[in-house]
């Protein structure tokens, strides 16, 4: 794959945004076939009973940059209630709730491709620039423990999705990455 070219994703795994960031300019690859099972219509999030897969719905299609948004069943609000009950104690879910509240309560975007896209913006604007990195550090991303609010009942989980970095670690969780 291309250092530069990334798959879309719905509000994808901290990984996924680390190398983002590290790759300066990047962009979207709207020519790759879509694939099911995949962070692009689903994220992690650490949930009271363990991680939680919150699964947008879709109209499939051949190509990723085809896919559309589903309007079937409730999930805008079943996912903004999911992110409220499992960050809604986290330190900063206060603070970025009117950040993330329109993904959830407007439906602006027809196709995937362009709701993910949205929301990547969103996260980067709200995560800030990248701390500038020692010369010659090309080190991947490696999972570091920070606080989470379920750890002491299921421990670490990493990699989950953005949110759960953001929410947990507020303006710090650019220096995680």
């Amino acid at each position: 794959m291309n250092d530069k070219l990334f798959p879309t994703t719905y509000f994808g795994p901290i990984s996924w945004y680390s190398r983002l960031m590290r790759a300066g300019e990047w962009r979207i690859d709207t020519e790759e076939r879509y694939v099911k099972q995949t962070t692009r219509n689903h994220c992690l999030i650490a949930a009271v009973n363990g991680v939680q897969k919150l699964t947008v719905p879709v109209v499939k299609a051949s190509l990723t940059s085809d896919v559309l948004l589903s309007d079937h069943g409730k999930w805008r609000s079943e996912h903004w209630n999911a992110l409220c009950s499992a960050y809604g104690e986290s330190p900063f879910f206060d603070y970025y709730a009117d950040d993330l509240r329109p993904f959830f309560e407007h439906r602006d975007w027809e196709r995937l491709i362009d709701f993910n896209q949205a929301i990547t913006e969103k996260m980067l604007e709200l995560l800030g620039p990248i701390p500038p990195r020692k010369e010659g550090d090309h080190t991947a991303w490696q999972p570091k423990p920070y606080w989470q609010v379920y750890q002491q009942r299921h421990g670490f989980l990493p990699d989950l999705s953005i949110l759960d970095l953001l929410c947990c670690m507020g303006n710090e969780a650019v220096f995680y990455l």
